[in-house]
């Protein structure tokens, strides 16, 4: 099936470097107008550059997400710019990693901030407008670790189980305007996060995916170009698991 997007615009978060890089270059490829948001500048705009070097549009924004200022002042600039995003990915994310009874408040709310609030900043500064289009996608991507917990990870699995409860408010929220809001689960994916595992870890998680291997950021960007598509009109407030079977 190939997926049709009419003359689109997108945002996409945490677009510098992995999971958030390849959704931003599918949907450049499927010819959507894509704003690669980072925190770096360089990040996300090597990304928008190397899109545009193979004939895609895309440009790029550095915000700190986790600031709900900085967003909503660069959400009104890009909205004065572009009249309206008519797709917005929240896929920005960082680990603060350690056992709960040694974790710091500012750990904690470093990662609720940058993986949880910034969906609910990007989403208020940003989703006015396909209401009154009257068409829009959100896609929020999640983790498994929100679904199954993680020791080490309670507040990556808070913040992550968190996007399930706003995504599916959210899709309630704006279904009447035919916005659709879903989120993506990652399982075990080759990204940064996990290139620092060693290898004993790398192998005992493997065991445990039925498909026997860790997924690709492609695996996640193909799901949600889908999401984002004309084709997902009638798909709403769903999780999608996109993890080689972990989760069943």
């Amino acid at each position: 099936m190939v997926l049709t997007f009419k003359d689109r615009t997108a945002l996409v978060t945490g677009a510098g470097r992995g999971i958030g890089k390849a959704i931003a270059e599918t949907l450049a490829a499927a010819g959507v107008n894509v704003i690669c948001v980072s925190k770096s500048e360089s990040s996300c705009g090597a990304v928008a550059e190397g899109i545009r070097s193979r004939g895609g549009k895309a440009t790029a924004r550095a915000v700190d997400v986790a600031d709900g200022a900085a967003v909503a002042e660069a959400a009104a600039e890009l909205l004065a710019e572009h009249e309206v995003i008519d797709i917005l990915v929240n896929n920005a994310g960082i680990t603060r990693d350690g056992l709960m009874l040694r974790m710091s408040d500012g750990d904690w709310q470093e990662v609720i901030q940058t993986n949880l609030s910034s969906c609910f900043y990007w989403i208020k500064g940003i989703t006015r407008p396909m209401t009154r289009r009257r068409w829009g996608r959100v896609v929020n991507i999640s983790s498994v670790v929100g679904l199954m917990g993680n020791p080490g990870q309670i507040n990556y699995s808070a913040s992550k189980a968190g996007i399930f409860g706003l995504t599916k408010s959210l899709a309630k929220e704006l279904a009447s305007r035919s916005v659709t809001c879903n989120a993506v689960a990652p399982g075990f994916i080759e990204t940064d996060m996990t290139a620092g595992l060693d290898e004993d870890v790398s192998r005992e998680i493997t065991s445990r995916i039925p498909l026997k291997r860790l997924g690709k950021p492609e695996d996640i960007a193909g799901m949600v170009a889908y999401l984002c598509s004309e084709e997902a009109a009638y798909v709403t407030g769903q999780v999608f698991t996109v993890d080689g079977g972990l989760v069943m």
